[in-house]
């Protein structure tokens, strides 16, 4: 009987073993797919990503603009991208970051001053790829919804000329 319930035992033991070892593993490939070869498609997915920052009003407008609406800006990075990064300290080829953009909303019950995130105002991404000249390429998706919002042609990114 004892002999029973400890083959029992570790039979059950490997089985949640198993399983946790499997549900821990990272999908296939969660690095970019493209259309017509350098059209990046929007990953569904990237609020399951690894969350990287948020920030109120981090942005750069032109040189005597006037200021836009206040916004938040959250950074998601794809799940294997971020773990090699963890190991090297570098960002491996085919790493996505993708910049979320939400209205930065204020004045509701209770809290009369705080702010918080609201609704989505846009999506773009930024793709290590050795592909692209320099290895980075920019994507802007535009407003969720909008006939782009799926996919995103290479553009100039706001960082670089």
């Amino acid at each position: 009987m004892i002999r029973g319930i400890s083959a029992g035992a570790l039979i059950a033991l490997a089985l949640v073993s198993r399983w946790a070892a499997s549900a821990q593993q990272p999908p296939a490939d969660d690095g970019p797919r493209y259309s017509n070869g350098t059209n990046l498609i929007r990953p569904a997915n990237y609020r399951e990503w690894v969350f990287l920052s948020s920030s109120l009003d981090l942005n750069y407008p032109p040189p005597g603009a006037p200021p836009g609406p206040q916004r938040f800006d959250n950074v998601f990075v794809n799940p294997s991208s971020y773990r090699a990064f963890m190991q090297t300290g570098k960002w491996p080829d085919r790493t996505i970051f993708v910049l979320e953009f939400r209205e930065a909303a204020k004045e509701a019950s209770p809290d009369r001053s705080g702010k918080f995130q609201a609704a989505m105002t846009g999506v773009e991404a930024e793709v290590k790829d050795s592909r692209f000249p320099d290895g980075w390429a920019f994507f802007a998706f535009g407003q969720p919804g909008a006939p782009n919002a799926l996919a995103g042609r290479p553009a100039a990114s706001p960082d670089r000329p």
